[in-house]
């Protein structure tokens, strides 16, 4: 436990610094449903483009945007077409691309609605939005939690089954939705969704410690996923198609 940082700094999260198998998992599952290959990508919440660069490995046309400007300009010194941007107003003209990526990042914004709307907007007609995002029904919390003026980080158990007014109050920097939850989020966009699922964690930590202990996490949950009880992982993945 330590002297917290800033709810809003902490809300932030933190960005990917290394691809690794967890990222290229749902790299996989993205690509079932949605085409990449020379498309134009935006890629909301960047962070220091790691998501970017691998996906440049499928188009030259990849962009991205983040709030933090230092991430940003981390970012930009190996990769093309970094922005410094919030997710409410982005700066692009409408239908400009293929697909747009929220890896982990709705959970953060000011507003979720907004983003969104500004996620469909420049989004071109049959194009998708691919969302990750926290499961509320995930039996922990990973992005810690607020005892007063003192922070807690790490996985906290059953946070997410508390009463939204207790939830709120423990972790007043991030979010974590239901199926129900989203549903009225895209109530009234222009987009359907396509594609509903949860996914549970790559286990990344956990296999530089014990490559054995994550191997059959792996292989006991994954199949999981495929059935009720997939509704326990830790992200939802959605996919929406934009409506002509």
């Amino acid at each position: 436990m330590k002297t917290a940082p800033a709810s809003e700094a902490v809300g932030l999260g933190q960005p990917s610094y290394v691809w690794r198998f967890g990222l290229e998992r749902r790299l996989d599952l993205i690509r079932r449903h949605v085409p990449l290959e020379g498309r134009r990508i935006l890629d909301i919440g960047c962070g220091i483009g790691t998501f970017v660069q691998r996906l440049r490995q499928f188009s030259a046309h990849v962009y991205g945007v983040d709030v933090d400007q230092e991430r940003v300009r981390r970012g930009a010194t190996s990769l093309p077409y970094l922005a410094v941007a919030v997710s409410e107003h982005l700066p692009f003209a409408d239908a400009t691309f293929d697909v747009v990526l929220l890896h982990e990042v709705l959970e953060h914004v000011g507003d979720d609605r907004l983003t969104l709307g500004e996620a469909c907007r420049v989004t071109r007609p049959g194009g998708r939005i691919v969302i990750y995002c926290p499961n509320r029904l995930y039996p922990f919390e990973t992005h810690g939690i607020f005892l007063g003026k003192r922070y807690l980080s790490g996985n906290i158990p059953l946070v997410n089954y508390l009463p939204d007014g207790l939830r709120r109050r423990l972790v007043p920097h991030v979010r974590a939705y239901t199926r129900r939850r989203l549903r009225r989020l895209f109530a009234g966009l222009a987009a359907k969704p396509i594609v509903y699922a949860c996914v549970f964690p790559g286990f990344d930590n956990l296999a530089a410690r014990s490559a054995l202990a994550s191997s059959i996490l792996r292989r006991v949950l994954y199949p999981l996923e495929n059935t009720p009880l997939g509704n326990l992982g830790l992200s939802h993945f959605v996919v929406l198609e934009k409506r002509a």
